[in-house]
This record gives structure tokens, C-alpha cells and sequence, in this order.
């Protein structure tokens, strides 16, 4: 009988190396920017992705105000969230968000894109996400990657 001279390995979460990186949003496109995030969150960029388990890196989000959309997006696309009573419904235009809220613009772009299992809420929890320049992760010296 044969043996094989190389096996697959499966990194655990334990074992996985994890680096930090930042990126900055002004004039991205939010849809794809969200998507090269959710890859970087996944650690589908690395050789040892695993499936099953939390390999991926950390990422910082700044300039999350400076963000695009194409076509008229800004005027059209809505954000629904629902309370589960009747009439609970609430709607906020792309543009209200983006006064508000320009952080959760990226947050739910990406978290659509995650898996919606104990894995995908491990997931978001590496994200950070800033409306300005600034931002407290400066001590874990950050690697600037540009999509």
C-alpha cells in the first residue's frame, strides 16, 4: 500500500497567524470594497484558508465617510431594519445613513457578505471601521493594502 507524501493540513483558529491591515475608503465603491474586505475577514487570501474555522486577518476602515455609490444609489438604495411589531418597519435612505451613520454603511455591506453562523459573528467582531482618519489601532502597526 502507497502512502502520500503530502497531506492537506487544517489550521485552527489557535494556530492561525493573523495580521492587521488597514484600508482606506475615500472614493471606493462601497460594493466592492465590501467584498475584498469580507475575502481579507474570511482569509480566503491565504494559502491555509480553512472553511471551518476563523482564519482570517483583522482589518481597519477609516475614511468610511468618503465612500461611493454608482448610478443613484445614494437617492434609491434603502436600509431597512424591522422591529417585529406592527408598523415596525424603518427605512433610512443611503445619503440619511451617510450623515448619520457612514460607519454602518460599510458594517452591514460586509456582514451581508459574511456567513450568517457562529463563525460569521466571529468574523465581523475583526472589523473596525472609523468615519475620519483617525483611529486607536496604531500600537498593532497596521499594513496599508490598496484595492
Amino acid at each position: 500500500m502507497n502512502t502520500l507524501s503530502y497531506r492537506t493540513e487544517s489550521v485552527s483558529a489557535e494556530k492561525a497567524e493573523r495580521k492587521w491591515y488597514i484600508v482606506d475608503a475615500e472614493n471606493q465603491v462601497t460594493g466592492r470594497l465590501c467584498a475584498h474586505i469580507a475575502t481579507i475577514l474570511r482569509g480566503k487570501n491565504k494559502p491555509s484558508y480553512t472553511p471551518h474555522a476563523d482564519t482570517g486577518d483583522y482589518v481597519i476602515v477609516i475614511n468610511a465617510d468618503k465612500v461611493r455609490f454608482t448610478g443613484h444609489k445614494w437617492e434609491q438604495k434603502e436600509y431597512k431594519d424591522y422591529s417585529l411589531h406592527p408598523g415596525g418597519l424603518k427605512v433610512v435612505l443611503a445619503e440619511e445613513m451617510l450623515t448619520k451613520f457612514p460607519e454602518r454603511i460599510i458594517e452591514r455591506g460586509v456582514k451581508g457578505m459574511l456567513p450568517k453562523t457562529k463563525l460569521g459573528r466571529a468574523m465581523i467582531k475583526k472589523l473596525f471601521v472609523y468615519a475620519g482618519t483617525e483611529h486607536p489601532h496604531v500600537a498593532q502597526k497596521p499594513e496599508a493594502i490598496k484595492f
